[in-house]
């Protein structure tokens, strides 16, 4: 019965994920504008900012939508399938759960944001005023 239960929630996803996606271009919000130096400044800051994510993920679009309304340049790492990025957001961030932000400071340390609001939180405080 949990074989049958895993491949029922597998084939809806599979189905309903391109779905997502495509719901998600469709609906993106514009950009803000800013102007050439104040985008460039933006930029640099956003160098040091990565989202660990997976491509289907409700929460992960919502953190999405916001960095396309901010107009935020943002590293995007799919942490879904197995490997040294997935690894990497377990050893280092204390959790393999999604959305998760890794903000790096100019010394190179990092700090780890998970939950969708609080990281959407801190994205507005940081750049909407920019």
């Amino acid at each position: 019965m949990k074989i049958l239960i895993r491949y029922f929630f597998k084939t809806l996803r599979v189905i309903l994920g391109p779905v997502m996606l495509l719901k998600e271009k469709l609906t993106q919000p514009k950009g803000i504008v800013r102007m050439g130096v104040a985008q460039q400044s933006v930029d640099q800051q956003c160098q040091t900012l990565a989202l660990y994510q997976y491509k289907t993920c409700p929460f992960c679009m919502k953190v999405r939508k916001e960095m396309a309304r901010l107009s935020l340049n943002i590293q995007k790492i799919d942490a879904q399938p197995p490997g040294s990025d997935r690894d990497m957001l377990t050893r280092e961030g204390g959790q393999t759960k999604v959305p998760c932000l890794k903000i790096t400071d100019a010394a190179g340390k990092s700090q780890w944001l998970y939950d969708s609001e609080k990281i959407v939180g801190y994205l507005r405080g940081r750049f909407a005023g920019t």
